[in-house]
């Protein structure tokens, strides 16, 4: 049985019992909150436990790195739908230590993509086209610092409010334990 019959499975038990009952709540953040954090499988849980939310008490939305790679991509897009759409007050980029992203270089990911069957024509077809692999394939060296940037281009974004508080963090990917990078309520 594949992952998705499996998922599928459970999920039609899920609702036939009525499991969802507990985690129904409406699309307004209760906590007028949203968080960026990364997709790392760690974050799963741990994250709203570290910071002791519920469901329904803040969006979320996960990326490589929580990253804003670009101020007009589907990341910023969220964020601005959450506040002027969703009534989110404030923002949290929450990065973490040990990340995928720390170190990412364009050149060792496009030879596993080139092992994954990628094949070079396609990337120097993306390369002809203006768009820059080297750079839209590296991550960070530094996790604050990314963190800080992040931030920053959040809060230049010409459409973010001046009075949306963004704020920097890292969590550790075991512990839970937050660093405050930036405090978005001190300008």
């Amino acid at each position: 049985m594949s992952e998705l019959d499996m998922i599928l499975k459970h999920n039609q038990e899920f609702v036939e019992k009525g499991n969802y009952i507990e985690f129904v709540t409406n699309k307004f953040p209760e906590k007028k909150l949203a968080i960026l954090s990364c997709m790392d499988t760690r974050m799963t849980k741990l994250l709203p436990a570290a910071l002791g939310l519920e469901n329904g008490d803040a969006k979320l939305i996960k990326n490589a790195g929580a990253l804003v790679s670009h101020p007009w991509g589907s990341v910023m897009r969220s964020l601005l739908v959450a506040v002027f759409e969703l009534k989110v007050e404030e923002i949290m980029v929450i990065a973490h230590y040990d990340c995928g992203m720390n170190g990412l270089n364009s050149k060792s990911f496009l030879e596993k993509a080139h092992q994954y069957g990628v094949a070079t024509e396609k990337v120097d077809v993306l390369r002809d086209a203006g768009i820059n692999l080297d750079h839209w394939l590296t991550g960070f060296t530094n996790v604050e610092d990314s963190v800080r940037d992040t931030v920053q281009t959040i809060k230049r974004h010409p459409l973010m409010p001046a009075n949306i508080a963004v704020h920097g963090l890292v969590i550790h990917p075991i512990t839970g334990k937050l660093t405050l990078v930036v405090d978005g309520k001190i300008s």
